[in-house]
Formats: C-alpha cells, structure tokens, sequence
C-alpha cells in the first residue's frame, strides 16, 4: 500500500484563478510558504473562458462600430468582420487554452502548484487527488483560502443535457459562428454574448424574462443597449420566459410561455452563476457543498479562523476585478494574523475589503458600452440615504460629438444631499468604459462634491460629462 505523502505550508490555495493567484502573491510576498492547488487551468475562468476571450471578441466588433461613426473612414469599414481573424485574435489572447506561461509566474513568486483536485478533509488540511489518482495531503500552519470561483448555473429545464447547450464558456470558446443563435438571459454575459455573435454574422434571438436588460444598472443602461442591439438585427424580447427546449435534426427549438417556437442552431443560457462549491469537502468542516461562503470584510469565513473565501465563492461581487481586490485584502490579512501585526480592520482599512459594500465598479462592453460604480438611485433610496440623482445627455458634451457622429448616451451622478459626496454613477455610451475609474476615484475617496469643482476636465473629451453633472445638481 502506497503510503500518502503530506506536505506542510503556511497557506494552502484551492484554485488557481486570478484570485488564487493574487492571494499566493500577497502571501509569499510577506514570507509566508504557498501552495496552490488548481483541476483545470492556471489562470482560470477569466483567463480562459470569461474576460479575457470575451474581450477579445468584443474589441473588433466595438472598433469597426466606432470606425463607422467617424467621417472619412465609415465607408472603409462597411464590409462584414472577417469571423475567422476574430476568432484567431480570441484564441491568442487565451494563449491557444495553455497555461505555461502563468504556470512560469506562479514559480517565479515561489509558490507550489499542486495539479488535481482538492478537497477540505478537516481544519487546516486539503487533500490533492492528481491526475494518476495518487493523493497528496496539503496542511495549513495558519490558513486554508477557498478561490474556487463559480460556473454557469442552467435551468431545471427538462431534457436540457440532451440539447447540449451553451453556456459562457462555449460562447466564448466557439471555433464557428452559429447561423441562427438564441441567448436566454439579460445580464451582462447575454448581452456581450450576443452583440459579439450578432456582428460575427449569427441571427441572434435574445430571450430575456426580465422587463429589460442589464437589470442591476439604471433603467436607462439596459434600454440603450436593447435599442443598439434591435438596430444592429438582433431579435429581442423581454417579459419573455422559455418553456422548454428540444434539439430535432441538429436545429435547437425553444418554446416560450407565449407559446412562440423559436429555432436556433445553438442556445445559449446566461442565467445566473452558482459557486464551485460542491465537490470540494466543505461536510468536512461543517458547512453545506455547493453553497456560498459568507465572510467578514477581511474575508474570513464565518465561524472558522482559519478559512477565507475569496472571489466569486463569496457572493459578495462575482467579477474578476473585485475579486483580485479581495485577493489582495486577504493575502495582507492572512499575512498579518500570521505574523501577529494589528489587524487594520475598520472600514478602508488595509485589511478590510470595503468597496465591495460602496465602490464596485463594472463595464459591460456592448456597443454602446455601459458603466457603473457605486449604487443606483434605486440602491441609495433602499440603503436609506437621502440622494439626488442628476442626468446628462452626453451628446450634449462637445467630445462626445468629436468621438462620434450622431452620439448617443446619458450618465446619472447620484448625489448623497446631506454628506455632498458621490453615491453613484453610471455611464452609457461608445467608449465610457474609460471613465469610470474617474468616478470610481470620487465615490470610493467619498471626493467633496465641493471639491470635484476642482477636478478639472481636459478640454475637448468625453470627460467633460463630469462638468456637466455636477453643474446640473448646482442647478436642480
């Protein structure tokens, strides 16, 4: 009987994503001994099959839409994309699905990277089954961080595996363009999904069961981008639910509650998430598989010392940005219980992650692009804060009018009234993806309003909008 070998660390990492990554960092760059563990690819979703290939669809789709509104260059853009250079451009950026070089980074910070699949098996230890079915226990001196992330959560749909459907994963991954495509779903994956496949030539359906798209952000967001998506040949209907789907002689046919058959030759679900918490021991240590993981702002789990969750596993901001951010506030809190330096804990504190609460920012990269940080009026109303919300038609600012003929957009300022700082702001328009780290900066630096009369906007840019905002709240 082959005897299980067992290795000692200060930390442990389940999951080798963007988040493992950042909290191996963190940790090894206080000193203390990591070990990574990851079943699939270093690098993880974001890498592979989310951000990074999704962008790299998006970008020809967004530049050839921003091309056609210049004067001089429209009529050299009229042709269709070239699909297969577009999906050459998606495969580099995923590095052809091979991770030697983020492999390379992790040894060069002096982590151990454990391939196979690990499972808590107590405090402080996790267990690696390899790819040879051999078992290595890994345990903890001070920390166990569960960076598992989430996966594509599908319907109860009955017979929904015979249909192989597609999920984030095979819309960003896909080697063709599908003819006829169905996307159920509002959010932001639906919408990405199918302005990248409407524009690479695919007949897209969008099958939403909400009133509108992008249902988190201001109204107004997610009804621009439904009016650029119908414009651009997309079918869109919203209040709409699918009933069931079939697959007949390799044509996909959703049946929807209005009784309307619609035929695709591929379905996607953008319907949520659910976290990759299922098979990994959490019954060891008594908590339920396949739930989310509260945490403290430090990212501790609740009722366990010992424990983080961080990233997506968490709930508390399921993106890629947000949860580096965690990463980074729990690798300095491990470190510190670690070492027995006081913990910074209070809000905006070294070792609290609180802009997950006030200052989370997102960009959906549709065309036109959508961006958000803080709260919406609807949120700050609910939060109980005493707001006021400001809108701006941004055609109205002169580099709007430069970047694009015929420009459309609007931006919202939520103001909080008592304090005069800002709540939140959302941004809908070609190219505002750039702008919101400016009010990312004002809402997480909780900036006077007085004092952003002080933040000058270079003349002639899109960023003028923020002149504009806070002279509408002067005014209302």
């Amino acid at each position: 009987m082959t005897e299980t070998e067992t290795n000692t660390y200060d930390v442990v990492v389940l999951g080798a994503g963007p988040v493992g990554e950042n909290v191996a960092d963190r940790t090894r760059a206080a000193g203390l001994t990591t070990a990574v563990v990851e079943s699939e690819l270093v690098g993880g979703e974001c890498s592979y099959w989310a951000c990074m290939p999704s962008k790299a669809l998006l970008r020809p789709v967004i530049a050839r839409a921003d091309a056609r509104r210049v004067p001089g260059l429209r009529q050299s853009v009229q042709g269709p994309l070239d699909a297969s250079a577009v999906l050459a451009h998606r495969d580099y950026y995923t590095s052809g699905w091979k991770d030697d070089g983020q492999v390379g980074w992790l040894d060069s910070i002096g982590a151990d990277l454990y391939r196979g699949h690990g499972r808590l098996t107590g405090p402080r230890e996790v267990t690696v089954t390899g790819p040879d079915g051999g078992e290595r226990v890994l345990t903890a001196r001070h920390a166990v961080a569960v960076c598992t992330g989430s996966r594509a959560a599908l319907p109860g749909l009955p017979g929904l595996d015979t249909v192989k459907p597609w999920t984030s994963r095979e819309a960003t991954s896909s080697k063709a363009v599908p003819g006829r495509l169905i996307v159920v779903g509002g959010g932001v994956v639906a919408t990405e999904m199918a302005t990248v496949w409407q524009a690479l030539g695919s007949r897209v359906t969008l099958l939403v069961r909400g009133k509108g798209l992008l249902p988190r952000m201001e109204p107004f967001a997610g009804e621009l981008i439904a009016e650029a998506l119908t414009e651009a040949g997309a079918d869109v209907r919203t209040g709409t639910s699918v009933e069931s789907v079939t697959r007949e002689n390799g044509t996909v046919i959703a049946v929807t509650d209005t009784g309307d058959r619609v035929e695709a030759d591929e379905i996607l679900f953008a319907t949520g998430r659910a976290p990759r918490t299922d098979d990994i021991g959490l019954a060891s240590i008594g908590l339920e598989p396949g739930s989310w993981l509260p945490v403290d702002d430090s990212l501790r789990v609740t009722g366990h010392d010992w424990l983080y969750a961080v990233g997506d596993v968490n709930h508390r901001a399921l993106l890629t940005h947000q949860g580096k951010y965690q990463a980074r506030i729990a690798g300095a809190a491990i470190a510190a219980r670690a070492t027995g330096e006081t913990l910074l804990a209070e809000p905006w504190g070294a070792h609290a992650a609180t802009a997950d609460h006030a200052a989370v920012p997102q960009v959906v990269f549709t065309d036109p692009e959508a961006a958000a940080v803080g709260l919406s009026l609807a949120e700050a109303e609910q939060a109980g804060h005493r707001v006021k919300a400001v809108d701006v038609d941004l055609s109205t600012v002169a580099g709007a009018g430069l970047y694009a003929d015929g420009y459309q957009g609007r931006a919202r300022m939520v103001v909080d009234v008592e304090e005069e700082i800002v709540r939140g702001v959302t941004l809908v328009g070609p190219g505002v993806g750039e702008l919101i780290h400016s009010a990312t900066i004002a809402v997480a630096g909780r900036v006077p309003i007085s004092r952003l009369w002080h933040a000058v906007p270079s003349y002639p840019t899109i960023s003028e909008v923020w002149l504009r905002l806070l002279e509408a709240y002067r005014d209302a």
